[in-house]
């Protein structure tokens, strides 16, 4: 149950990534990149906020460990910096080769959870990691 409860919401995920490179690709035309990255976090602000609070998850910010508040803040930025990059390839590239190459996040991630974290992919999950790469390099390769 656990397995399809992960699996579930990733995928969501996924679907919504996509959208989200379509939508951005036609919300850029004749708008500045870096704006219409401050446009769309605002929309997530504003519907974050209300998710929170109408679903009862609101708890006191200050009531968190500095620990807490560090690493949140340093995801924050790397999101941050990760969208304004994201937009700015959008805005010059085109949305079926941009999305595949921001996905190399996948390799990367892999590559920092075994180096930080100790997470251990198997031999099998190492290959699916290598095909994803391999998967990035044709799609940046020029033909």
């Amino acid at each position: 149950m656990n397995t399809i409860s992960w699996f579930y919401w990733a995928f969501l995920s996924a679907i919504f990534a996509a959208l989200t490179a379509i939508f951005a690709k036609i919300g850029i035309q004749g708008v500045n990149s870096d704006f219409a990255t401050l446009i769309r976090t605002s929309f997530i602000i504003i519907v974050l906020f209300f998710f929170v609070w109408l679903t009862g998850k609101w708890t006191n910010p200050f009531l968190l460990s500095s620990k807490t508040w560090i690493f949140l803040g340093l995801s924050g930025l790397a999101t941050g910096a990760s969208w304004v990059c994201y937009f700015r390839a959008l805005k010059i590239g085109d949305a079926s080769k941009v999305a595949p190459v921001d996905k190399f996040s996948l390799v990367l991630v892999a590559v920092f959870a075994f180096a930080f974290l100790g997470e251990r992919p198997t031999l099998r999950e190492w290959a699916g990691i290598a095909m994803v790469a391999g998967g990035v390099l044709v799609l940046a390769l020029k033909r």
